[in-house]
């Protein structure tokens, strides 16, 4: 998925939202944690927000440092807003705007570009908010 360049913010950026492509459910965890064992189940924003067990701490530290909330969904869970704007594509990144609407930052071949960095994620996030609004959206303090 492409960055969407057509939509011309003025607004500020609410919050982001990053969607995990495996479901949240006990079974869906299991489901996706066997797969990735066996190399049958990937996802990039996985690979950048958790270690084998829980959290990375270093995508702990670049989160707090974006000045705005990060909240993350798995495929099942996400808002139907963000479902209905990225047709259902995952794993995907997202903002927010203050007037409700829903941007597509990043999608499945941006998020692998990143190589399991945080700090890459917060750069591809910066480049692709500058790419769809220009100067004109400043990140919301929360």
């Amino acid at each position: 998925m492409q960055p969407r360049d057509q939509h011309d913010l003025t607004g500020r950026v609410r919050r982001l939202i990053g969607v995990y492509d495996a479901d949240g459910t006990v079974l869906g965890e299991l489901s996706y944690a066997v797969g990735r064992v066996l190399g049958q189940t990937h996802c990039s924003l996985c690979d950048i927000t958790h270690g084998a067990f829980r959290g990375r701490p270093e995508w702990k530290a670049s989160r707090s440092s974006l000045g705005v909330p990060f909240d993350t969904y798995h495929r099942n869970d996400q808002p139907d807003a963000v479902r209905k704007a990225t047709g259902g594509t995952t794993p995907v990144v997202v903002a927010e705007t203050t007037s409700g609407e829903i941007l597509v930052l990043l999608g499945e071949a941006e998020l692998a570009a990143c190589g399991a960095s945080p700090p890459r994620l917060m750069t591809a996030i910066t480049d692709a908010l500058d790419l769809n609004s220009g100067p004109a959206v400043i990140l919301e303090p929360t």
